[in-house]
Parts: structure tokens; sequence; C-alpha cells
């Protein structure tokens, strides 16, 4: 579920999440944090707790890498919130059906008597299973700048039920500083990671870039370097001590772009080895000098009245849209020489997005390699793959050479990930049918659903196979688009069947007659041609287990639906698509398969597929009747994303 904190101008922090469509859909506030720090002030000091509550500065951590497979269920990102009186405090999100969530408090850490201006959280280190470490920035309005070090240690509880059970502790030492007061304000505060070395911090004061990094065992740079800012004249407002307003990476030139206020874009080469102003090679288009004049270009192309000298495009916040050659920022049109109350009387921001220069074929292959050979175990149930896939499929919608680079993607989408579905051990369940149930079973489905890093990688692989089709304009290449995405879409049901077998078999102890028509569609799915040799033993045996404990209806074991229009027969011919004798069509869900006749209903953002919405018992009567089980409402709770390309659901109507 998607949950976004604010912070507004007058210091107060709120969280936010969407009802049911987080693209075009209401987002409603369900909490007030800046009350949650009011309520767990613990000094008597009433000054110092209103300026602990007025928040200055936040940062949301990444989910860390506990390197354990499959993934847990277990949100342990922190968001960090500096105030006014000097202190940070953790919070964690914790989920909740009822409310969408709430945050809830983990510690406070006070470390100045000054104003914690701004924050920024390094990518997650894992030392170990299940030990992580990160360092959190922070600065303070007199120029100070230090670190935070927070230890993450996951911690098993219980391994009673399907999944054990998992707590996280944390630990937190303030660092030395690595900037000293000077009375000089930190106008920017942000991590880099190039790649196989230490993060690198990097943090801005007026006119000035500080890249500053620790010591580690590979022969690169360390401690503090510092750049003066050179002005680009662009405008009457250029200058080189106006704040810094977004900070870039870009990984494949191993550079870091910077925007100022002004307008005016800053570029470093070589983070890596040896950070400077200078680029490797001659005519490199990547200078600040150039990128300046590019986005000084676009200003003009998107102002229709023209611009001048006395014009400033304000540079208000800029980011990289794919980490390489496209960045996105917002601007707003200035004449700050113009004392006249007209200019001043139009504000308006503008949001752009452009790419600055073209990448060659090579970087795009590339681009498409490193999308799937570092999967970690946290982004396996963490993240979404459109997150993981807006550069690639940027660069392959736009690529004009698409038709001689798709041979390549395919070569590498087809490198299919071993399947470590097979691996999953489950318990039988001999407790009965008590509370603990039906709880252990959703988490246990959602964690072998989404917590394995190889159906990730899969589903991943089938979004840029779905989306090469569409792009292919050769019939004979656009085949073998097909072919691929077919293998893979095979590869996804068969971990899912998998994983759905063995869940069932697992409980057979507590299964009921009205849960028999869905087990046995599992199985006949299951023991379809093409299925892996194991996953159709694993179902026979399944097949066999029940036949033992049941007897069993002939005409439930047809697996037929009753057409909602006509009301006659409709066979389980396919698993995708219901058509009736009379010629009534209908889309079947593809998380339980069954016909979809109500309009309650949840669609993917990626592939648009459609899925049930979890249905309390009172709504049970618009499911057919064969889907009126207890298994069948706890998997549509526990399946919160696709099954088949891995993004999440919104509801249209």
């Amino acid at each position: 579920r998607c949950v976004i904190t604010i912070l507004n101008s007058n210091a107060e922090v709120s969280l936010w999440t969407a009802a049911k469509n987080h693209l075009k859909g209401e987002w409603t506030n369900i909490q007030d944090v800046t009350g949650l720090l009011l309520d767990t002030a613990s000094s008597e000091d009433i000054i110092r707790n209103t300026l602990r509550a007025q928040v200055t500065s936040l940062a949301w951590s990444k989910q860390p890498d506990y390197r354990i497979t499959p993934t847990p269920i277990l949100d342990s990102s922190m968001l960090a919130l500096g105030n006014r009186a000097g202190c940070i405090e953790f919070f964690r999100f914790n989920r909740n059906n009822n409310s969408g969530g709430s945050l809830s408090y983990i510690h406070t850490e006070p470390l100045s008597d000054h104003w914690i201006t701004h924050l920024s959280w390094a990518p997650w280190i894992t030392h170990a299973v299940g030990h992580c470490e990160s360092l959190l920035a922070y600065s303070t309005d007199n120029g100070n700048v230090g670190l935070v070090k927070v230890t993450q240690n996951l911690q098993s509880t219980s391994n009673v039920g399907f999944v054990p059970e998992y707590t996280t502790s944390a630990v937190f030492d303030v660092q030395g500083p690595i900037c000293e007061a000077d009375k000089r304000g930190v106008t920017a505060l942000a991590w880099v990671q190039p790649p196989g070395r230490n993060p690198i911090l990097v943090y801005t004061k007026p006119g000035l870039v500080y890249l500053w990094s620790w010591p580690g065992s590979e022969p690169a740079w360390n401690g503090t370097r510092a750049f003066p800012l050179q002005t680009q004249k662009m405008s009457i407002g250029s200058s080189a001590i106006s704040p810094v307003s977004g900070v870039s990476y870009v990984l494949h030139r191993d550079a870091l772009i910077l925007s100022l206020f002004d307008g005016s874009l800053h570029v470093i080469h070589n983070m890596t080895v040896e950070p400077t102003w200078s680029p490797p090679l001659a005519g490199d288009i990547l200078t600040s000098k150039e990128l300046s004049r590019t986005t000084r270009t676009l200003f003009a192309k998107v102002t229709p009245a023209g611009i001048s000298n006395l014009d400033v495009n304000r540079i208000g916040g800029m980011m990289s849209y794919d980490s390489q050659s496209t960045l996105i920022w917002i601007y707003e049109a200035l004449r700050p020489a113009d004392f006249g109350y007209k200019n001043e009387a139009q504000h308006e921001c503008m949001l752009l997005t452009a790419p600055f220069w073209q990448l060659d074929d090579e970087t795009v292959l590339h681009t498409a390699s490193e999308a799937f050979a570092d999967i970690s175990y946290g982004e396996a149930s963490g993240s979404a793959p459109i997150h993981h896939l807006r550069a690639l499929m940027l660069h392959l919608r736009s690529n004009a050479r698409f038709a001689a680079v798709c041979p390549q993607v395919l070569e590498i989408l087809s490198q299919v990930p071993p399947d470590q579905t097979t691996t999953i051990v489950l318990p039988s369940w001999t407790q009965g049918s008590n509370d603990d149930l039906r709880p252990q079973l959703r988490k246990s489905l959602t964690t072998h659903l989404f917590g394995w890093p190889n159906l990730l990688s899969l589903r991943m692989r089938l979004s840029i196979a779905d989306l090469c089709w569409k792009l292919c304009t050769d019939p004979e290449m656009q085949a073998q688009c097909g072919q691929v995405a077919q293998r893979l879409l095979a590869a996804i049901s068969h971990c899912v069947l998998r994983v759905l077998v063995r869940h069932l078999r697992a409980i057979i102890p507590v299964i009921t007659t009205p849960d028999i028509p869905f087990v046995l569609r599992e199985v006949v799915q299951s023991l379809l041609p093409g299925s892996p040799q194991d996953l159709s033993d694993e179902a026979q045996a399944l097949s066999d287990a029940l036949t033992a404990s049941f007897s069993i209806d002939p005409a439930i074991a047809a697996l037929h639906e009753h057409c909602p229009a006509c009301h006659t027969e409709v066979p389980l011919h396919d698993i995708t698509r219901a058509t009736c004798p009379n010629g009534h069509a209908w889309a079947r869900c593809t998380v339980t398969s069954f016909i979809l006749s109500t309009s309650k209903v949840r669609t993917c953002i990626g592939c648009s597929r459609k899925a049930l919405l979890p249905l309390a018992t009172s709504d049970e009567s618009q499911l057919p009747v064969a889907a009126q089980s207890w298994i069948v409402r706890d998997l549509l709770e526990a399946v919160h994303r696709c099954l088949f390309c891995g993004n999440s659901f919104v509801e249209i109507v």
C-alpha cells in the first residue's frame, strides 16, 4: 500500500494513503503525526515539547535486506523526523487493515540545541543474516554535519506455524561530526552510491560542494573533498552562491549533477576514483556549461511569450527520472530585477522531464542486464517491478533503434533464474480450526507468493517481454517476443500453483466440504500439459489425500460454473476467460480463476489483469457457489499485488 508523509510550511507532519486508486483516486489523512509527537513527549518542559513537535526535516529509509528467503512480510524501514529542539525522532509504519496503518514511536536522539535542517539515509549494508547497518546524515542550522549509525537486528520469536515470526530491534549510535559548525547553513544533503565502493555523502553550502566518504577496503579516496561552484552566466540572476536545489548521481557516467536555484546545472565527474569538474573526454556534452545551456533552451521552448536576460528559471527541485540521462525538475519563471506588481501576482510552477543526452545501444542493454542481475531479498517483497523497470521501459520506448536491440533484450529475458519455490517446506497443520489458522495461512501465502527473488525476476522479465511485443512492428520478431512472454507466464503460473498446492496439502486436516471445488481447480490446473512433473506429482498427491478424506460428488468434481447471464454451465477450459454455449464471454479472476460477474474487482496498474476484491463474509453471495470458501477469502486477502506482474491493484469502480 502506498503511504506518503507530508511536511508542510507550518512544521506539521501528517500521514496519507490512497483509499482505492493511488494513481487517480482520493488520498486521505490517516494520522496526525504532530499530535503523536505531542502525545509521546516525555519532558515536563512545555517549550521543549513544543519545539520537539515542530518538524523541520524528514527522511524515510528503504527496506533493509536481511538476506532471508523468502523475505519476511515485515516493515523495517524507519521514518526520521528532525525538529527545532535539535532532536531526531524515529518512527516505524505499522499496517492496519481497518485504518490503513499508523506510525509507532521508536526512539529520540538528542543531538544539538540548533534546528535539524536536513536528513538523509545511506543505503543499508548487510553484515550478516538478520543484521543491517545504515548511516543517517543530519545538518543543523549553524552548519554542523554529523552522522547517526542505526543498527537493526532481526530476531525470530516463534517458529510455530507456516512461517517464522520476527521482531526487529534497533540500536542508535551518534558518530563524530563530519563538519564542525561554521555558521554557514547547509543547502543540500544527500547520499550517492557509486558501484564497488562505500557511499558518498554530498552536502553543500553557499558556493561550495563537499564530498565525504569513510575509509573502506577498496583503494578509493576517503575523507572530505571541497569543490567551489562556478557561475554559469545565463541570466541576470545567475550566481554560484545560489542554494543547491537538487542532487542526482548518473551511474553509467559516474557523474554527479547538481541544480541551483538560479537555473544552472553543475557536474562533478569521476566520483568513484578522483572527483573533478573536468570531463574525462574532450568534447563531452556532460559538462556544467552544456547542461545549463540545455536547461535554458528548454525554458525558452516552454515559454510562449519568449525570454530575455531578465528572466530567471529558478529550479526549486531536481532529481533523476531514470538514474541516467533523463532529469525531472520543477521551476518558476521570475524577474528579480522587475519591481512591478504584475510578475509577483503571476507565480506559476512548471514540472519538466527531458533527456539531456542520448544513450547508445550498449548502455540500454547494460541497463537491461543490471535490472535483472542483482535483485536483493529485501526488494522481493518491498518493491514493485514497475519501479525497477522505469529506466529500461523509458529507453526501450524512446530508442529509435529498438529493432536492433530487441533480439539482445529477448536473449537477456530468456535467462530464467532457478525456481526457488521448490525449496518450500510447510509443516502439516495439526492444531485444528483455531484462531491462529487463518492469520497464519494468509501470512504464509503472502510471504511465499511475493517473497522469493526469482518470482520478482520472472515478473519483471514478463513486463519487459510484453512491452517488447507491443513495440515490435516486425511480425516475426513480435512472434518471438510472444514466445518468450508465454514461457515466462508459464513459469510464473507454475511457481504460484506450487505455492498454492503445498499450502493446500498442509491444511488438508482442516479442509471442509465447501472448500473442495477450489482445491480441485488447483489440482486440475497443476495437471495441465506443460506443467513440471514434480508439480503434477504434488497435485496428484493432494487429490489422493482429498479423495481419501471426502466422498466427492461428481457434480463438484466437474468444476463447472454457471453463466451469470443465462445460467447454463460453463466448463473450465480456459483459466483466463469463460465462454458459455450461448456465447456469453466473461473474464476470470487471476487469483482464483472464478468468473468475474461482480463490480467488486481490482485492476492491476501494470498489466490490467483483474481480480476479485477481498470480500467480507456478508458479501459471499456475490461469488459463485464454488468460490464460497474460507480458503478463497483468505487467498484474496493475502494477494495484495498482481500475481503475474507484481504491480499494485487499484479499484476503478
